[in-house]
């Protein structure tokens, strides 16, 4: 094996260690700063040329998911996420229903909308309500993220890793619906009876509503959005290929007499999107080795083709809680481009679903947790994972045998 080989397989080992650490050890850099200096290494050490690592990066996926985070600003700015949080905790109903109006409403806002904005906009509401109430929130925090993995799942706008799946694919919005939807439902249902299973002991019936100053969303720019959004579904139904459709909507929308267009720059992910584009560089210089190549041709050999199920599944289950879904499904892209459309359909699904297993294992998990610390709610490793080992085993089994009986 050559220098430059083994230099290449050293910074992607150094990078993909940092995204399942979350950090490399000593240092305050977070994983996008990881997949930064990992491209910036590649880079100057000669692992891929400048010119290359620029083609590299999927300008494409990269203005989708920038699209739907300025759709997901608008919903934001207007304040709908916040009288969403507001209306489920003030609402006249049991724990247990309140519960399942967290799971549904952050499921099929997901579904629409990219779901770590989703969470991170709901999350601290939320929490004020229930504690109104006298309500744990920790239960509901679990269902917030697992109902925003699982209904995410559904569409190819739900998360990142949908985003980036679709757009190598080139799949059909509402074709993918339709396979991806009902095990997605499916996994809603299995997240609230999870969460109710294991914590049934610890919800307070308390009907009585909080004392919380119930927010006003901006009606106007509110019907903006929603008219946005039926605008995107109707694209996506048009020749017009994703992302130019997203564009468009999201050109019309940083038009505004209310909204302020860095107001609603300040709410777009731009970690993520960087995250995204060292990851890119650095999946290819590795792809470019030819290693994972080999490695591709010896499961082929084997009978274990990387489209298949039994290699899928494992893969997104380990992948997803070891590096995170996004790094895992950037990775298998790059070394398995050829995938079949309903290879990357059961991928996206199964990438997405396994996200609930660990707190690490998606990026709406963590950010749920932290926004809940920044209130002084501690959600900690084992309290989510007495929920989230659960709902992912049933829920992957769930899709796996629709997946297998549509196949």
């Amino acid at each position: 094996m050559s220098s430059e080989i083994l230099f290449v397989v050293a910074v992607f080992a150094a990078v993909y260690l940092g995204m399942a650490l979350g950090r490399w050890p000593g240092l305050r850099i977070d994983r996008t700063g990881i997949a930064i200096l990992g491209g910036i290494a590649l880079v100057a050490g000669g692992g891929i040329a400048a010119a290359d690592a620029a083609l590299a990066v999927d300008l494409p996926t990269l203005l989708m998911l920038f699209g739907l985070m300025i759709l997901s600003a608008q919903f934001a700015a207007c304040g709908f996420y916040d009288w969403c949080s507001a209306r489920i905790a003030v609402s006249d109903a049991s724990p247990a229903q309140i519960l399942a109006l967290t799971v549904a409403v952050a499921g099929l806002l997901s579904a629409l909308l990219a779901n770590d904005i989703v969470v991170f906009a709901m999350t601290p509401m939320l929490i004020a309500g229930l504690r109104g109430r006298g309500l744990d929130p920790r239960p509901y925090l679990i269902g917030l993220a697992g109902g925003a993995n699982a209904g995410s799942a559904a569409t190819i706008i739900g998360n990142p890793q949908n985003i980036l799946i679709g757009q190598a694919g080139h799949l059909d919005f509402w074709r993918f619906l339709i396979v991806a939807g009902p095990p997605a439902l499916i996994g809603l249902v299995i997240v609230y009876l999870v969460v109710w299973r294991v914590w049934r002991d610890g919800f307070i019936a308390d009907r009585s509503a909080p004392s919380i100053d119930m927010p006003t969303p901006d009606r106007m720019g509110l019907a903006k959005a929603a008219a946005a959004s039926a605008v995107l579904l109707a694209l996506f139904a048009s020749p017009l290929p994703h992302v130019m459709s997203i564009l468009i909507v999201a050109g019309a929308l940083l038009v505004s007499r209310r909204f302020a267009s860095r107001d609603m720059l300040r709410l777009v992910d731009w970690h993520l999107l960087v995250l995204f584009a060292g990851l890119f560089i650095v999946t290819e210089a590795f792809a470019r080795t030819g290693l994972p190549q080999q490695v591709m041709v010896w499961l082929a050999d084997a009978g274990w083709g990387p489209g298949s199920l039994p290699v899928l599944l494992p893969l997104s289950l380990f992948g997803s809680n070891v590096i995170g879904n996004v790094p895992t499904v950037v990775l298998l892209l790059a070394i398995a481009p050829d995938l079949s459309g309903h290879a990357l359909t059961a991928l996206a699904v199964l990438s997405t679903l396994a996200g609930n297993l660990l707190v690490v294992g998606s990026l709406a998990n963590i950010i749920v947790v932290e926004r809940a610390r920044e209130v002084g709610v501690t959600l900690g490793f084992a309290e989510h994972a007495r929920c989230g080992i659960p709902m992912t085993l049933l829920s992957m089994a769930a899709a796996v045998l629709w997946l297998l009986a549509i196949s």
